[in-house]
Parts: structure tokens; sequence; C-alpha cells
């Protein structure tokens, strides 16, 4: 008994320092946005009007969650007229290749994957009859079972992604091997998950003053996984329904706080990470529910021209805006992120999203893109989605017959490729607030979303160049602590965009009505030529003193580039601004060669006269372990030119031509 009660103690003690709010930074923009909320919750009439129970005919039946037997029994045709997507799920059930980490299970990721594991090791058995599998899931959720706390115990113990992804692998095995089960394995299946769902619910739970950060993966992956326990124990467990409402309530704001064109602001990678969640989510409504989630979200109607564009050619990497992977060390193909990221060498990206979307929206183009990077080699965590989403009746549109650029307006970024094909040159401009201007109405009509953009970055007027496989000029990764200065764009007297430098949210109190006059104010592509204007000044906080920052920025096919600045402060600035190399910067002539080799990228500074341009090291704080992200190690990530005046000045135009040369 006293054991017991020491351990609750502990436990309650453990929560209280890491659990309720990540770090400081986050914990007072939670008490802000606490503190405005007056009256009942909002989310009260959602959870309270909003369907979140089981249609009648799912009562008392397994499995339900997803897929029914009846859906399961045309799956298995399914698989005889398309064996290679459904050999390939097979194949990479991994449950049956790799044993699941021992408890406590703290390394980075790790119980995720046992999520992943038992959801895939039920349904290949519920599809084969094969013993072999059933043993396998059995083995992974024996794992989930034996963590005492599920994910990081040092960082949100039990309420955060890992806790999302084991609700999510258990309850849907849970729901899928049920006939299988023993009464026994039943009950210490559903003990388990009625104590993590009780666990993620109180965190969760809808209280007045209580607000939430929709827009951000740490919040909706959870929420998924505990919906998803919610509809595979409704029948069993009374207060399911009430995790469900809370679901429902929680992810009609996510849905409603989604960008609207397309792109995702936390970069590719975190829309390969957290992305599938809201999928899984409307998916396991829609099937337990009848109520489809999916109607008029232009933002996943439109996302897979987000994926088509943001991907580089040759389809192993990506346009690294935010927070996604290591800048220069990924695309020298070292480190961990490039080793984590990759099954038997192939990047796993998540593509098979789109086949779902292309089903739902009926999207010939979603299709072509999903054919597109799977012809590069891209893979999946759940290749099982990839057979049970793919629709043979959505007739795809080659990408080489879409569109090679575009303007995501309400993120302001602008991408632009000379073709689909490997060699392509591609590039692309951003100027636009953290979360799309769409957002500044949203932010006001819901005062119970905390917003909390750390994951993007201080880049307004930042730009990436690529050319023939090589990365010439362009951003420096994931970082702790973002900082305008490891991107193409400008400082003054050191002092960058937003509030950068006091933890990894650069944008945490500031107000977004000033960030939503960062913007591309308009764009031209012709024959031959595009033009991009944009105003930058809102980007830095009034105290700076940024009067004017305008930025033109034309390409002229094939190679050539020209970025034109006006600068004026309300008082002499140190004005620096930054060009990003992976490698090496040269000089050369008159000028500098970036990546020298072929292609590499020439810039010559063409006026001001007299300027002073050193080629230094870009180093940055890596992101550092859960719950203290901005606490890395210092890191050296590629090489940069920093241009500025001899002298500070007030009034400043700055032309730099950019040539793309040896191809």
């Amino acid at each position: 008994m006293y054991r017991t009660t020491a351990r609750l103690i502990a436990f309650v003690f453990v929560i209280s320092l890491a659990g309720y709010a990540q770090d400081a930074q986050e914990l007072q923009a939670e008490r802000e946005a606490n503190a405005r909320l007056k009256g009942e919750h909002p989310l009260v009439q959602i959870a309270r009007t909003k369907p979140s129970s089981l249609r009648k005919e799912l009562a008392g039946v397994h499995p339900r969650v997803y897929l029914t037997q009846a859906d399961i029994d045309q799956l298995k045709e399914k698989a005889k007229t398309h064996p290679e997507l459904w050999q390939t799920a097979l194949s990479r059930v991994r449950a049956l290749t790799v044993e699941p980490a021992p408890a406590p299970a703290q390394e980075r990721r790790v119980q995720n994957e046992v999520g992943l594991g038992i959801a895939e090791a039920a349904f290949a058995y519920k599809m084969t009859g094969d013993r072999k599998y059933f043993d396998a899931a059995m083995k992974y959720i024996d794992a989930g079972i034996s963590y005492e706390v599920w994910g990081y115990t040092y960082n949100k113990p039990d309420v955060d992604l890992a806790a999302g992804h084991l609700l999510y692998g258990m309850g849907w095995g849970y729901d899928l091997l049920y006939n299988d089960l023993t009464p026994d394995q039943r009950t210490r299946i559903r003990n388990k998950l009625v104590r993590q769902a009780r666990l993620l619910h109180d965190f969760f739970k809808i209280k007045n003053g209580k607000s939430y950060a929709y827009s951000q993966n740490h919040t909706f992956i959870p929420i998924s996984g505990l919906a998803i326990t919610a509809y595979a124990l409704m029948d069993e467990v009374p207060e399911a329904k009430e995790w469900a409402a809370t679901s429902r309530a929680i992810f009609d704001r996510v849905l409603a706080t989604l960008g609207e064109d397309g792109y995702f602001y936390e970069s590719m990678e975190y829309w390969i990470f957290s992305m599938p969640w809201i999928v899984h989510y409307m998916d396991a409504h829609a099937q337990s529910t009848g109520e489809d989630l999916y109607k008029g979200l232009a933002g996943l109607e439109n996302t897979h021209k987000f994926i088509a564009h943001i991907t580089l050619p040759g389809g192993e990497f990506n346009f690294d805006y935010g927070d996604i992977y290591a800048g220069p060390i990924t695309r020298a193909r070292k480190g961990n992120d490039y080793a984590r990221e990759r099954i038997d060498g192939r990047f796993r990206t998540n593509y098979n999203l789109l086949y779902n979307l292309a089903s739902r929206y009926r999207s010939g183009e979603a299709q072509g893109v999903a054919d597109w990077v799977k012809s590069k080699g891209q893979v999946n965590a759940e290749e099982m989605w990839s057979f049970i989403w793919y629709n043979p009746k959505i007739k795809a549109v080659p990408i080489h017959d879409q569109p090679k650029h575009h303007w995501f307006k309400d993120h302001g970024v602008v991408f632009w490729r000379s073709s689909w094909d490997d060699d392509a040159t591609a590039w692309s401009f951003k100027a636009g607030p953290p979360e799309g201007h769409a957002a500044t109405a949203k932010v006001k009509a819901f005062p119970d979303w905390r917003l909390s953009s750390g994951h993007a970055h201080p880049d307004a007027g930042g730009f990436i160049i690529w050319s023939n496989g090589r990365y010439l000029t362009g951003d420096s990764g994931y970082a702790g602590v973002p900082m305008t200065e490891h991107h193409n764009t400008v400082t003054f007297d050191g002092l960058g965009q937003a509030k950068e430098g006091k933890g990894h949210d650069a944008f945490a109190g500031v107000s977004y009505d000033l960030m939503n006059r960062i913007r591309v104010t308009d764009v031209n592509f012709s024959d031959g030529k595009v033009t991009i204007s944009s105003d930058l000044k809102a980007a830095y906080v009034p105290e700076i003193g940024v009067e004017k920052f305008t930025r033109l920025f034309t390409f002229t096919a094939p190679y050539a580039f020209l970025v034109e600045d006006e600068i004026k402060t309300s008082k002499p600035r140190k004005i620096v601004s930054y060009l990003h190399s992976d490698n090496a910067i040269v000089k050369s002539g008159g000028g500098f060669e970036f990546e020298p080799g072929n292609p590499s990228l020439m810039v010559d500074l063409i006026e001001p006269k007299g300027l002073d341009a050193i080629i230094e090291k870009n180093i940055l704080t890596a992101p550092g372990r859960p719950g203290s992200v901005d606490k890395g190690e210092r890191e050296e990530r590629g090489v940069r030119l920093a241009v500025s005046p001899k002298n500070v000045v007030s009034d400043f135009s700055m032309k730099a031509r950019l040539t793309i040369r040896g191809r």
C-alpha cells in the first residue's frame, strides 16, 4: 500500500513538472490564453450537439472502428486483383521482424512504433487467418501493456504523442482481434486501454478557461488515439462516450484551424509525422458514427499540391521550410535524421494519404502525385493503408500534366520548377505569417485556440534554389532555437524576425494582426519570367524600427535571379543580409561561387558598391530532447555569406544577381 501511494505521489509530481507544460515559454502562452476565456467553454456545446455515438448497427459488433467483417471480406477480393499492394503491406508487418522495445522504452519514438505495429499485425491476421500475425500482434500488445508510462517519463507522460500512437494501435487491435481473444486477454487489454484513456482524457477534457493548441500535432495526435479507443470500447465502457464527445469537439476546432490552401506550416517532416492522425480520426469517426467531416476542407483537398511542390526533383529531399531534419547534414545523407526517416534506404513520406484523399475528393491530381512520389521510391509508415485506401477507379492525372508552379496564397509561398524531371531546376520564395493569413480571423473567432507555431521559422523573404540534383542555397533545417540568420533574409543589429532567440517558438507573444501584414503582394508568372513582390516590414517587431522592407524577387529562365531590397529604419542599424550554402562558398572574380561544381550558383553584389561580405560558418542550436527542444547542442550546418554596408545606415537599397552556371 505504501509503495503504491508513493508511486502515485511521484507520478503526480512528474506530471506537474513535465506533463502539463512543455517549457516556460509554452506555460506562459497557455496562461495568457486561458486568462482570455470567460464563461462556459465553447467546446461544451460542440461536445453536446455533434455526433459521437456509434451507429446502431455497430453496437456489440467487432470489428467496426475502421472496417467491418464485410469490409474485410471485400478487401480479401481486392488482394487478388492488387497483389503488389497487398504483398507490400504483408512485407512490412514490423512485429514479425522487429522486437518491441522493452520497458521502459524511453528512446525516441520507439513506443510509437509499437502502436503502429499492433495495428499492422492485427489487420494482417484478420485478412489471412495466419496465427503468426495474431501472435505477433499479441507480442506487441504485451509490450505496450508493460510500459507503465506511455511516452517519456520526463515530459508529458501518458498524455502526448506515444499515448496517441498506442491508443490507436492497441484500440484498433482490440477491435480487430476481439472475437479471437480469450476473456482474460480482453480484460487485460481493456483495462490498460481504460487506464491510459482516462489519463489522457483527464488532461484534455473540457474545462472552463482551458485553451488548446488545435493546429499543433501535440494536440490532435493524442486526441485521435483517444477517439479510436473510445469507438472500440464504447459499448463496454460507459465513459468512452465522453472520450468520443471530447475528441469530436476538439477536432471541430482542429479542422477549422487547418490551413486553407493545402500548405502545412510545420514543415514536410511534420506533415509526414502528423497528418496521418487527422485522417485516422476522420476515417474512424465516419465509419463509427456516419458523420463525414471531409466536406468543405479545402486544406485537405489541396494538400497534394503541397506534396508535389515541396518535393524536390528526384523525390529524395524537400524544400526545407520550417522544422525539417538537419539541413546540410541530411542532404549529405548523414546523421540520425537521414537514417531514421528511411526504410531500407527509401524515404518514408506517408504519401499514401493522397490515395485516401484522391478517393474522398475524386481527385485525379492527388492520385497522380501519389503515383509520382511512389515511382521515386518513397514508402509509408503503414503500408496496409496503401492497400486499403488505393482506389483504382480514380484516374490519375500524370505529374507531367500538372502545373509546374504554384502560389500558396494563404501562406505566401511560391514554387516553380522547369519540369517534373529529376534534373530540373526548382526554386521557392516565402513571405507570410506562420499559420497563414486566414488564421488572423480565426484567432479572434476562437479565443480557446492557443497558437503554438514553434515548428515554423522566422524566414520571411527567404528563398531556396535547387538545380540538377544540388541544393545551391537555402535553409538550415530543424532548429531548437530558430533564428532569422539561418535563412536567406535580413537582420538589424543582430535582431531578426518576430521574437526569435527566446525559445523554440519565435512567434510566441507576437500580435497575429502584425504578422498578417507579412505578405507576397504580387506574383506574375509569364513566359520565361517570374516576378514576386513582397512586404516584409511586419516580420520585425516595432521595437526594431523597420519602417520599410520590400523584396522584389525576379527569376528569368532558365538560370538567372535578381534580388532587390528596399529598407528604411527609424535609426541607423547594422543591416546584414544572409545567403546560405550547404558546403562551400568561395570568392570568384568579383563575386562568390556557392557550391563549386556542376552546377554552382554565382552571386554578384550589383549595388551598392563597397559592401562588406564575409564567408562564415552557419552555427545553430540543434533540437534537444522532448520538453527541452531549445536546449540542444550547438551544431555547424553549412556556411553562409553575410553581406552588409560598412557602416550603420537607416536607408539601404541592395541588388544581388544570382546565376546558376554549369548546366
